[in-house]
């Protein structure tokens, strides 16, 4: 049976930037480009994003691409906290760049520990 592909990214409520191993923006879903509108959103395609990022994230971000370590925290801006999840970016085993996720989450979210 052949599965037909679904573009659920860009009605996804998180915020989806992929960007290749030299840090150029590849990808945005409708999320993300409306989140960095005021740094260019759907302009940003194409661009390097560590130049969007002063130190020490230029830095940060400049070893996370050539590492390929992940990088998860959460931030709050203007009484609302997002968890920011940052990870290589994978295909047919060959790493290609990272994927940010941007997700808003409750202040206090509940916490289950599962046996």
């Amino acid at each position: 049976m052949k599965v037909k592909a679904v573009n659920w990214s860009n009605e996804f409520q998180g915020a989806i930037t992929v960007c290749d191993l030299q840090g150029i923006i590849v990808e945005m879903n409708e999320r993300s480009i409306e989140m960095y509108g005021k740094d260019g959103g759907r302009d940003l395609i194409g661009k390097n994003l560590l130049d969007c990022h002063p130190e020490p994230s230029f830095s940060k971000l400049r070893q996370l691409l050539e590492s390929g370590e992940s990088n998860i925290y959460t931030i709050e801006r203007n009484g609302i906290k997002k968890l920011i999840y940052q990870a290589p970016w994978i295909q047919n085993g060959k790493r290609m760049g990272m994927i940010e996720l941007v997700l808003e989450i409750p202040m206090n979210p509940p916490h289950f520990i599962r046996q």
